[in-house]
């Protein structure tokens, strides 16, 4: 058998492939991953220089991790070459300093385990695969669909649960894949739906100590770390990754106050950059005055949705502005009227509440 080394000890053994594959690794995923915007050029093609600029921004400003190739990174909007390539180039600039969580949902079963299986030679720590898109399937489909791929991978497997665009992936679900599937590892739930990730916590911890549980949606990081959440996936921290890094150390920290103020302003720009342009459209233009060299989205934009994202930088702008990390746009910035985010507040004062019951916090 495979030692518990996992990957390490398979490439250098004499073991079936079969046996390796069904080996996990035992460094669970935790922290940040950052899914990054892709940079291109005026043809629209993969800027390799910005992209490898980009990578070097976010690791010098603290993220844990990366997640290429996912939502925020367009992955429908590039070919199955170019996002291997994608994957090659943070790679092969990353050189280990961080783990990487490659996005690696494909088609079908075939071409994800390939995928899989290309990410594992280049050294990335794991895959993450959304629940199959465009055809809806029962939570038998979806366990059908996740076990093919966790039985023939070589790498550890990170389910991806965005109920809005794919099949949802239920808690029994989630827990049936889990006992029985070494190599899934992890789950990122964009859902935001807190009731739902406690119940998956629940009931997947006492079984699988080991298991990842991340966050995809940027308004409930506070709350989903206090749950028990170990990281997240947000788009805000390719962004601003300063903030979200800061807020997860005071989080884990139990600095509550100091980490709902920043809760609160995040949100902010969360909802500004994903609610006033069609997705990622918004994470792109505020990238772009934090001196990124997006380019262009492949999306076609008509005038109306142009003129409205020139719009949108300038409030942006001066959302990043208040933080310090730009200055403000020409005219000024109008004075906030000092609304609190109220439904975070709730939020959090109901975790820290029952936290105090169980003498946890």
């Amino acid at each position: 058998m495979c030692g518990p080394a996992g990957r390490e000890s398979c490439d250098n053994s004499n073991e079936p492939i079969d046996i390796c594959r069904a080996m996990p690794s035992t460094t669970p995923l935790r922290g940040i991953f950052t899914p990054n915007i892709v940079p291109l050029d005026n043809r629209g093609e993969i800027n390799e220089l910005e992209l490898r600029k980009y990578v070097d921004w976010l690791i010098e400003r603290g993220v844990h991790g990366l997640y290429p190739n996912g939502s925020t990174g367009e992955f429908t909007r590039f070919t199955a070459e170019e996002r291997r390539r994608i994957i090659e180039i943070i790679a092969d600039q990353t050189r280990g300093r961080v783990p990487i969580l490659a996005g690696a949902a494909e088609a079908n079963t075939r071409e994800t385990i390939s995928a899989c299986e290309h990410y594992h030679d280049l050294g990335v720590r794991a895959v993450a695969i959304v629940s199959p898109f465009y055809y809806k399937l029962s939570p038998a489909g979806v366990y059908a669909y996740f076990k093919e791929i966790a039985d023939n991978s070589p790498i550890d497997v990170t389910l991806y649960n965005i109920p809005m665009f794919a099949s949802p992936i239920d808690v029994p679900t989630v827990q049936r894949l889990a006992e029985e599937c070494p190599r899934v590892a992890a789950i990122k739930d964009s859902s935001g739906d807190l009731p739902h990730m406690m119940r998956m916590i629940d009931a997947v911890r006492p079984v699988r100590p080991d298991f990842g549980f991340l966050t995809g949606w940027d308004a409930a990081l506070m709350p989903m770390l206090l749950l028990g959440c170990d990281g997240g996936t947000n788009a805000t921290s390719g962004v601003v990754p300063e903030i979200t890094r800061k807020l997860y150390d005071l989080t884990l920290a139990m600095k509550i106050d100091e980490a709902r103020d920043l809760q609160y302003r995040l949100l902010k720009l969360f909802d500004a950059m994903i609610y006033s342009a069609e997705f990622p459209e918004g994470f792109r233009a505020a990238l772009r005055l934090r001196g990124i060299e997006t380019g262009i989205g492949r999306q076609p934009q008509s005038l109306v949705q142009q003129q409205e994202l020139t719009k949108l930088s300038d409030q942006l702008q001066c959302l990043l502005a208040a933080e310090g990390f730009t200055g403000e746009p020409i005219g000024g910035c109008p004075v906030g009227d000092g609304a609190d985010a109220e439904q975070v507040s709730r939020i959090v004062e109901t975790v820290v509440s029952e936290l105090k019951k169980r003498g946890m916090a």
